[in-house]
């Protein structure tokens, strides 16, 4: 979920191609100190995986892996997109032919060159189900990939689509068009890796040789994770301090204490009891702006009650409409979050508050009791309903209060079920060993609704291939997100898009509650505070006084 975060966005599209062508501590001992010279430290929480970036899907794990490696290309704070290690992608064949030019003189922080073998080399092991990589989904348009998702696939084995040319060419054959290829390009699943990564893929998780920003110096397990500006580092990040050290929290509490303190520089997770003072607490900076995060959670499909048929349908509509989005956010969230209206964030362009059945993202208790009734005619209900979340978050008032109104407005038995860790959680969640409903949610990867919609709903995405946690599977979903993926423009793409918004909505594989506002808060001493088109920071702009 990655892990990983656009006011105006170039989604996918003819004009993408045109761009591009030619173009568990408390954290108070951590060796980097708040006052050590240019380094910033930074909230942080264990991540779920060792840290290869393919298998990067949360926030724990992203904002690391996306300060250590760079990528074809990078989005700025509208969502727009720059080359990075690539000179040119280019797009013929109605975008199933993509031809990938590199730039030269880039390398890895152990000094081997960057070529077209380390992106190519890289994207066939995140794809082969053997290696079992969280984000192998983003590959499923190259040709070939559905032989490497057999249960008996060889481990070696390659994507047919993908070809070499020499160093710095790439050329990339699709099974069908993906006019977003070129926007999914600077995603965690398209990094480069170098070959240490893979005669040692244990060694590499646990201490990353990579080609971004900053260089990686070390990781205390549910300690810190320290890094250092990278010197031959040749992109458009460039750090402006001298390192980062991600501090790992089990609280947010606790963080915000250091960070009052002076034992934290910046974080960008407010905990709930700070939410109605950091924007006037003096001693402090705040920020709080428009992002492109959503708050979701999931119902996944093999719970009783809650296969997608007709009762599985009405419940998850009537639980959706048990919920007053509104008086949540206004008691619970301060400002920082408004009610969702569909699947996406109000920065990306297919967003709307249109879509046929948004009703059922409304609070309406006595539709809800009708539909639950309904749901009860075609199979009595039966057992509790609960929501499942980690307890070392953010989520434990806003979990509590909607089951309370799912509990008061459908008369059953809901609950919050927490779990101690967010390591815990997601593991749970990734396996597939939830036996409840669970918190949810969506930081960007790239500036598309595709990031939104293919990589969390469609079949290509579920079965552990990638953020379809909850396995929602639907034909006529996926059909619409290819429509949307060959279309010729971007306004044409946004039309599928909403149809498939339209396809959930009546499903609803997961409940939108929120659009959260990109929160942080650092001391006085630090500047340079900006955030990206999906509302997470710019950890390469933070600089602070001496």
């Amino acid at each position: 979920m990655n892990t990983r975060h656009v006011t105006s966005l170039v989604a996918a599209g003819a004009a993408i191609v045109m761009l591009l062508s030619g173009c568990g501590s408390t954290g108070t001992s951590n060796s980097s100190n708040a006052s050590d010279s240019n380094i910033i430290s930074v909230y942080g929480s264990e991540p779920a995986h060792p840290l290869f970036p393919g298998n990067t899907t949360e926030a724990g794990g992203g904002k690391v892996v996306d300060q250590l490696f760079a990528g074809l290309v990078t989005y700025d704070a509208k969502g727009g997109i720059h080359n990075e290690v690539a000179e040119s992608i280019t797009s013929s064949d109605n975008a199933t032919h993509y031809v990938i030019k590199l730039k030269s003189g880039w390398k890895f922080t152990d000094g081997t060159p960057v070529t077209a073998h380390s992106f190519v080399n890289a994207w066939n092991y995140t794809a082969n189900s053997a290696n079992k990589q969280a984000s192998a989904s983003f590959f499923s348009t190259i040709e070939g990939y559905d032989d490497l998702q057999k249960p008996d696939v060889d481990p070696k084995a390659t994507l047919s689509g993908l070809t070499v040319v020499d160093d710095n060419t790439i050329d990339v054959k699709l099974s069908q068009p993906d006019s977003a290829f070129p926007v999914k390009a600077g995603s965690h699943a398209y990094m480069p890796l170098p070959e240490s990564a893979f005669k040692d893929p244990k060694k590499f998780g646990q201490h990353p040789v990579s080609n971004g920003p900053y260089k990686f110096v070390s990781w205390q397990h549910n300690h810190s994770i320290e890094m250092v500006k990278n010197p031959d580092y040749k992109g458009n990040r460039v750090a402006k301090n001298d390192g980062l050290n991600f501090k790992i929290y089990t609280s947010p509490d606790s963080a915000y204490a250091d960070l009052r303190g002076g034992n934290l520089d910046f974080t960008n997770t407010i905990p709930d009891t700070a939410l109605t003072s950091f924007q006037s607490d003096k001693s402090l900076k705040a920020y709080n702006e428009p992002g492109g995060n959503t708050l979701t959670f999931t119902i996944p499909e093999w719970l009783e009650h809650f296969g997608q048929n007709e009762e599985g349908n009405l419940r998850r509509q009537a639980i959706s409409m048990s919920i007053d989005r509104k008086t949540v956010a206004e008691k619970i969230f301060h400002g920082t979050a408004t009610p969702a209206v569909d699947f996406l964030a109000a920065p990306i362009s297919a967003y709307s508050k249109e879509l046929k059945g948004n009703e059922v993202l409304k609070y309406n208790p006595s539709k809800a009791k009708e539909l639950w009734a309904k749901a009860n005619a075609i199979s009595p209900w039966s057992g509790e309903f609960g929501i499942a979340y980690n307890a070392d978050g953010t989520a434990k008032n806003w979990v509590e209060a909607i089951c309370n109104y799912i509990k008061n407005t459908l008369d059953i038995d809901a609950k919050s079920i927490p779990m101690s860790t967010s390591d815990e959680f997601l593991s749970n969640v990734d396996s597939g060993k939830m036996t409840s409903a669970y918190r949810s949610g969506w930081g960007p990867d790239y500036p598309s609704a595709d990031n939104y919609l293919v990589q969390l709903y469609d079949s290509s995405s579920a079965d552990g291939k990638g953020g379809n946690s909850g396995n929602y599977k639907n034909p006529e979903f996926d059909a619409m997100m290819d429509k949307a993926l060959s279309a010729p423009s971007t306004e044409e793409a946004d039309k599928y898009y909403q149809q498939g918004e339209e396809i959930l909505l009546q499903d609803l594989p997961a409940i939108p509650l929120w659009n959260q506002n990109a929160t942080a808060a650092s001391t006085s001493a630090v500047s340079g505070v900006a955030f990206d088109y999906g509302g997470g920071p710019v950890f390469t702009a933070l600089t602070k006084k001496q």
